[in-house]
This record gives structure tokens, C-alpha cells and sequence, in this order.
């Protein structure tokens, strides 16, 4: 699905709606105390430490190799907020004590506190550390009403941390005059901003893991903010998406994060809650390290990525070049050249169905119905190809038969309005209602059982994430059950494609969504889904090498989206799996044409043909190895089988670059796009002096 553009003054508006949101919940940052505080008590291990003074206030380091870094200033990390506004924030410390742990993450050892508010609120916090995972915190925090009366809450809120700026008089981060710090959000916006940004003056960013807009929401619960000396992420570990914010804003050189519940809730006298778990992680680096922990975490739990076929890492074409109007006999005259170049997928996209929601037959395209489309699925089979099917779920057009038969279906917001989704000009179904999985399930079951396609693309902004649902119909405990059910939705998708062929390929493409977390156990393919740049392209698969696993099934999506339309270097470089939308013989269209002209046709088939020659993406991506906001020129590297696959990006570089992860011996290195050698590094003697423009891909093997 093509990007949406978001207008400057669009953009000021919502910049100007975030600054409304943080201020609620947050406490002011005019409030937090001067940084001068004894610690009292405190948890560590190799690379984090903790630290907690009298009032429960709480410090953050990383220790290194030359000892430890401040990275955050002295101050209340979790408090709660009336619902007047008020802040309850200040816990005189009462008791605290270490003990010996074990569970799913191994042997650890857990800090417990607790302190009391003047307001009669205890807080008791706490934090675990686990052998297996160095650098990386569990907190738990209870509040626990001690007054006479009832306290009615608006907000509250974990890990609030002031990321510190450089010292007075000290050097700064930044030698280049660039920013002092990165940061990756896994927040969803309708503007589809980049996931990992410069932090600059005034940057503020919400990151709702709800809806952001109608049909855009959802993500990755978890934020990080780093320096050249490394940094700090911070996230919650349910095992189901939740409500919550993880704002991020700069203030006056330095970088403040949190992660905010805002919805209000009543706490009885001598009632008690407890907030969601909440994890901070210190890292070297950018945050490559931090997602990886994170999805290992996860994995602990229950919540593991979805094994990747080898189906899944061939290249694909897909018919979308040819728009809504792409016709069977376009397909079918296009397959020659598909097969000649060594593609392997055939992806019949939006188009072929008369109506969203219903997902019959286009008569004008299909005009003997079923027949028509296994005679189409019979031709692609016998090139030698595999099909797959574009589908949208969860969207339901206003003509739809299935709207006039099963309003039941839709889901509703708390005025009984439909949720809209504006793309598809359609509306939302509810996830977590047993008549919307069953038909989906049929559906699912008529695609790859009865119509014999190997795969699926499942497509859709508003697949990352769903409202809350108020359709009585559903009767539903809480309205979040529909927020919650979607990867119970995702599962039941999963499942029946792969009982039906156990090497079925389901593509999720949340259209320029940060992709939920939550979703991961029940997709077998992610691609870059609706880039805007080659930099998101590259940003993506670093991202989700970190969260899904380094030897993800990440497809860098259709070249033709990347900078001047053919970067496919950004794709292959990284370890990602090669995808185009040409056109061939002609292109019907007048404009917009993805016709592959013959000087197109020679650089198509070198890449694909080096693709699949390196199939790097079955690779294991060393995304620790290179910081991706700091280290110039851009750098990204593969190893496999042995060998040390590095990428480098820059519009035009010449100087030196450097090689690492080499381990003992010597490395002959080449250019092996050019196929050029530069000679014999090592470990020791790993920089040399390179020039080039947009790319250079270079492969190390063991002399």
C-alpha cells in the first residue's frame, strides 16, 4: 500500500497534540529535586546499577570497562497522579532487603522496597536482575491505599528517567556537530515517521501503544534512547498489548522517558493494584542490544517468533505495479520474464475481489468465477512459481454483503459509531467476537485449501492494532478485550494456514505501522511494509533482526520504493529478501509506470542473481557491531557461513572505514558487487581507505 503524505501543518497539529498528552500524567519537570541524593539502597550486576535514596528516588548507570556512567540524573521513577492532577511522588523508605530468585530467566536476585507517601499511599517496588541477561531490570510496583478514604487516580507512571547531557566543561558526545542522542520509538503514526531519529531540540514523541488515529495504532511497547556511551531502554513485558504511553522528550539537552497508564481508576481504602511489569535496560551501542533482550524475554515467556521455512526467504514479484486494475492476462503474460529472472513468488494483489469485506470474485476479472482463478493458480504453478494472495482482514466496505448480513460483526466505539478505516474507505470488525475469526477462518481455509495459493499477504494499516471495542453484541468484560484478542485473531489466521501447508508463507505488511511485538508468533514473513526512503528500509531490518531474530524473514518490499526506485543494494546488503513490482511487456498505465525497461531488466537480474547466490538473509544480521545513528558511514553486517558480510551507505563517502567482528586470523576482502579485491585485513589491522557513491558491499572470508 502506497504512503500517505502528511502536510506541514498536519504535522505542527499533531506535534501540538503531543505536548497536551505528555503533560498528563508526567510529573513536571520543574519538580524534580537537585541531583544530590545518598544512595540508601541498590541492585547490580556487570553491566547495570541501580540505585534508590530515603524518598524511593532512584538513579541509573551503566558500568563499562573503565567503571560506571550516570546515565540518568537522581529522581522519582514511579509515582501516581490524582485525579485532580496532584502527584503523589515522594515515598519515605521504609524497608528494603535482597534475595536469591529463579524462574524462566534462570538464577537472579531480586531488591524489594517499600516506603509510604504522606498521602497514606505505600509503594512497595521490585527489581530483578537475571544472570542471563545482564543489563536488563524487572520491576514490579504495588501501591497500596492506607487512608481512611477512597483515591480516585487519573494516572500512573514507571521508569520516568532523565537521560543526562554531557558533563559541564566535558567533551561532547557528537564530534560531527550532530545530535547528542538517538533514539528508536515503537510507537504507529499516520505520518509513518521513521522508527529511529535524531534526538533534537524539542523533540517529543507520545508513542501510544492505542490508536493514534482511526485505523493507525499499535506497536512494540518498548523506547530507547542512546550515546556514544551507550544508553537506556525502557518497556513493559505483558505478554498482551496494553494502553500505555512511553513518551519521549527532549529538555534543554537532555532526554526524558517513561512509560504512562492514563486511564482512571478508583483504589478503595485498604485496596492495592499493581502496574504492568516494567523493564529498564542499559546497553553500548544503539538499541540493537536492547530489542534483542527484549524478544528473548519475551520468548521466555511464551511469546516466540514464528519459525522461518526456507519458502520464505525466496524472491518475490508482485502484481501490484499494475494497480487495482491489474487483469489475469496481465499476470500471465508477465510470468515469462518473472521465471527468466529467477523470482520465485507470484503475489496476485488488491484487485481481485468484488468487495472489501465480502472477498468474492471481481466477475469482470474472474468472469467464470472459481474456475477462472484455479485456472490462473494452474498457470503460475506450471511456470514453476508459487502464488500467494493479497488480503486485507478485519475490513468490511459500507455495501458489503457481509455488513448488510452481520452487523453483529462490527466494531463499535463507546458512542456506537464504527471504527473507520480510512484507506479501504471502510470499517473496523472486531477481533475478539467469535463470528469475526470463524468467517476469517473460512476465508483462510477457501484461499490456500480450495483455491490452492501457497501463501498469503495480509495487508493493512489497521492490522497493528485495534480500538477498544463497546459493541453490546459481543459481551465483552471490558472494551480492551478487543485490543487484546488481535493476536488471538493473528493466531487463529496462523494456525489454519499452516494445517493446511505446513510451508505456507504468511506475509504481515501493517502498512508503515512500528509492527506489534505481539504479533511476531503468527506471521512467518515482515517486510519493510510501505517504506519512504532506503534508510527505512534498512532501519526496518534492523529493527526487526532485533525483535523477530537475526535471521529473520525481512523483505525489503518493493525496490521501486526505495531511493531512485532500484536500491537494491539496501535490501541485499542487509540480509533481506529481494522484492519487485515491474511491469512487463508494457505498462497500461500513463503515468507511474513500473515497466521494466531492458536497462532495467541487466541491474534486476545482477541483483537477483546475487541474491540468491549470497541468501544472506539466512544469515545471522551483527547488529551490535555498528551504531546506527552515530557510526559513519552507515554500516550493517551479515555473517554466514564463516564469512563477514558488511554493507556500507553514504550519498558519497571517501575515507576510511572499519571492519569489525573479525575474530583470529587473516580475512581476504573483497568488493563483491564489483568483484574487486582490497586485500588481507585482520582483527588487528582492520580499517582501509575506500571511496564510493550510495553503497559499497564487501564480503571477508578466512585466508
Amino acid at each position: 500500500m502506497n504512503p500517505l503524505p502528511t502536510s506541514r501543518r498536519r504535522f505542527v497539529q499533531l506535534a501540538s497534540g503531543l505536548a497536551l498528552t505528555l503533560r498528563h500524567g508526567l510529573l513536571p519537570a520543574q519538580v524534580r529535586e537537585p541531583d544530590v541524593h545518598p544512595a540508601i539502597a541498590s541492585l547490580r550486576d556487570s553491566a547495570i546499577l541501580i540505585e534508590y535514596d530515603s524518598n524511593l528516588y532512584a538513579r541509573v548507570s551503566r558500568i563499562g570497562h573503565t567503571g560506571s556512567i550516570h546515565l540518568t540524573s537522581w529522581g522519582p521513577s514511579e509515582y501516581l497522579m490524582r485525579a485532580d492532577g496532584r502527584h503523589i511522588a515522594r515515598f519515605a523508605l521504609l524497608h528494603h532487603g535482597l534475595e536469591a530468585v529463579t524462574g524462566n530467566q534462570g538464577p537472579g536476585t531480586r531488591l524489594t522496597l517499600s516506603g509510604r507517601a504522606i498521602e497514606g499511599i505505600e509503594k512497595t517496588v521490585e527489581i530483578e536482575l537475571f544472570q542471563r541477561y545482564p543489563g536488563f531490570a524487572r520491576c514490579r510496583v504495588t501501591y497500596r491505599n492506607l487512608s481512611p478514604g477512597t483515591l480516585s487516580l487519573g494516572a500512573w507512571t514507571n521508569a520516568d528517567y532523565l537521560l543526562r547531557e554531557s558533563p559541564p566543561g566535558g567533551p561532547r558526545e557528537s564530534t560531527t556537530g550532530g545530535p547528542e542522542f538517538w533514539t528508536y520509538s515503537g510507537g504507529s503514526y499516520q505520518d509513518r515517521r521513521d522508527w529511529v531519529q535524531p534526538v533534537k531540540t524539542g523533540f517529543l514523541q507520545d508513542n501510544f501503544m492505542g490508536m493514534t488515529a482511526t485505523d493507525y495504532g499499535g506497536g512494540t511497547p518498548l523506547i530507547d534512547v542512546w550515546r556514544r556511551h551507550g544508553g537506556l531502554a525502557i518497556g513493559h513485558l505483558e505478554v498482551t498489548p496494553k494502553l500505555v504511553s512511553l513518551p519521549i522528550q527532549e529538555q534543554h539537552g537532555q532526554v526524558r522517558v517513561a512509560l504512562c497508564s492514563r486511564q482512571p481508576q478508583e483504589l478503595l481504602a485498604g485496596q492495592q493494584f499493581q502496574t504492568l511489569e516494567t523493564f529498564v535496560a542499559v546497553h553500548e551501542g544503539d538499541y540493537f542490544s536492547a530489542l534483542e533482550s527484549y524478544r528473548r524475554m519475551m520468548a521466555d515467556r511464551g511469546l516466540k517468533s514464528a519459525e522461518c521455512g526456507p519458502r520464505c526467504y525466496e524472491p518475490i514479484w508482485c502484481a501490484w505495479g499494475y494497480e487495482r486494475d491489474c487483469t489475469t492476462q496481465l499476470i500471465e503474460g508477465t510470468l515469462p520474464k518473472v521465471k527468466d529472472l529467477g523470482l520465485e513468488w507470484v503475489v496476485i494483489d488488491d484487485g481481485w475481489q468484488s468487495t472489501i469485506g465480502d472477498w468474492k470474485l471481481n466477475k469482470s476479472k474472474y468472469p467464470r468465477g472459481v474456475e477462472d482463478m484455479h485456472e490462473l493458480i494452474a498457470r503460475i504453478k506450471s511456470a514453476g512459481l508459487r502464488p500467494r494472495l493479497w488480503y486485507s482482514p478485519l475490513s468490511v466496505a459500507p455495501g458489503a454483503d457481509l455488513l448488510h448480513d452481520h452487523t453483529d460483526m462490527l466494531l463499535l466505539d463507546k458512542d456506537g459509531a464504527p471504527q473507520n478505516i480510512s484507506w479501504w474507505n471502510s470499517f473496523y470488525l472486531c477481533p475478539a467476537y467469535q463470528p469475526t475469526m470463524e468467517y476469517t477462518q473460512a476465508l483462510i481455509k477457501q484461499f490456500l485449501g480450495e483455491w490452492g495459493f501457497e501463501g498469503l499477504k495480509i495487508d493493512g494499516q489497521h492490522l497493528n492494532g485495534v480500538a477498544p471495542c463497546f459493541n453490546p453484541a459481543h459481551h465483552h468484560a471490558r472494551p480492551e478485550e478487543s485490543v487484546e484478542g488481535l493476536q488471538n485473531f493473528y493466531r487463529t489466521m496462523y494456525h489454519t494456514a499452516i494445517t493446511i501447508n505446513p510451508e505456507a508463507v504468511v506475509e504481515v505488511c501493517p502498512c508503515g505501522t512500528a509492527y506489534s511485538m505481539f504479533n511476531f508468533p503468527y506471521m512467518n514473513q515482515a517486510p519493510a511494509s510501505d517504506p519512504e526512503s532506503s534508510w527505512q528500509v534498512r532501519l526496518k531490518g534492523k529493527t526487526l533482526k532485533g525483535l523477530i531474530g537475526p535471521s529473520a524473514a525481512f523483505a525489503g518490499d518493493h525496490v521501486e520504493l526505495s531511493d531512485h526506485g532500484d536500491d537494491f543494494a539496501s535490501t541485499v546488503g542487509i540480509g533481506a529478501i529481494i522484492s519487485t513490482k515491474f511491469t512487463w511487456p508494457k505498462d497500461p498505465k500513463p503515468k507511474d509506470s513500473f515497466l521494466l525497461t531492458p536497462e532495467k531488466e541487466h541491474e534486476w537480474r545482477r541483483w537477483i542473481s546475487l541474491y540468491k547466490e549470497k541468501m544472506l538473509p539466512r544469515g545471522t544480521y551483527r547488529g551490535e557491531l555498528y551504531d546506527i545513528g552515530f557510526d559513519k558511514p552507515e554500516t550493517h553486517v551479515v555473517e554466514k557461513s564463516g564469512r563477514m558480510y558488511y554493507s556500507f551507505y553514504a550519498a558519497s563517502w571517501d575515507g576510511e572505514i572499519t571492519l569489525r567482528g573479525l575474530e583470529s586470523g587473516t580475512y581476504r576482502v573483497r568488493d563483491y558487487f564489483h568483484d574487486r579485491d582490497l586485500g588481507t585485513f585482520s582483527a588487528n589491522r582492520n580499517r582501509l581507505k575506500v571511496a564510493f557513491e550510495r553503497y559499497l558491499l564487501l564480503e571477508a572470508t578466512r585466508a
